[in-house]
């Protein structure tokens, strides 16, 4: 039984980027390409701001962040993530990844481009959907 390594997160790892072990049986495979990272819970509503940057983020983040900010395989990383709590990444920071692009740090995805076509007031809306996300699956 071969066994696979996919990142992430629950109680046991404390917060902290984890691996679980899945076995992987002949007629199961591993995560396929394209697939959400994690799984999203989504708000009963958004505020309008929120509103607003969904529609911006599906048009321009979503191809590479996944529907809901849930992450993409092969793509990108969730931002719906631990990781991306506004204590470890405040807002500025999504602010200067969107309009300088960012170095790979946390993931092997690849460096983040720059993303010219948003304006600030745009990047703005789109943080303020991720951050509803965010709380609304615990992240804080």
């Amino acid at each position: 039984m071969k066994k696979f390594l996919i990142p992430a997160l629950g109680a046991a790892c404390a917060g902290a980027v984890g691996y679980a072990v899945w076995p992987v049986t002949p007629e199961a495979s591993a995560p396929q390409e394209g697939a959400a990272f994690v799984a999203v819970t989504l708000p009963d509503t958004l505020s309008q701001q929120g509103e607003l940057g969904k529609n911006a983020f599906d048009a321009v983040c979503a191809a590479c962040h996944g529907e809901n900010a849930a992450g993409k395989m092969g793509f990108g990383p969730p931002l719906v993530h631990k990781l991306y709590e506004p204590s470890h990444h405040g807002d500025m920071a999504f602010l200067v990844a969107a309009q300088q692009g960012v170095r790979a740090h946390h993931w092997k995805f690849g460096n983040m481009p720059p993303q010219p076509q948003l304006t600030q007031a745009e990047v703005k809306t789109i943080i303020a959907y991720v951050r509803e996300l965010q709380r609304a699956n615990g992240i804080d």
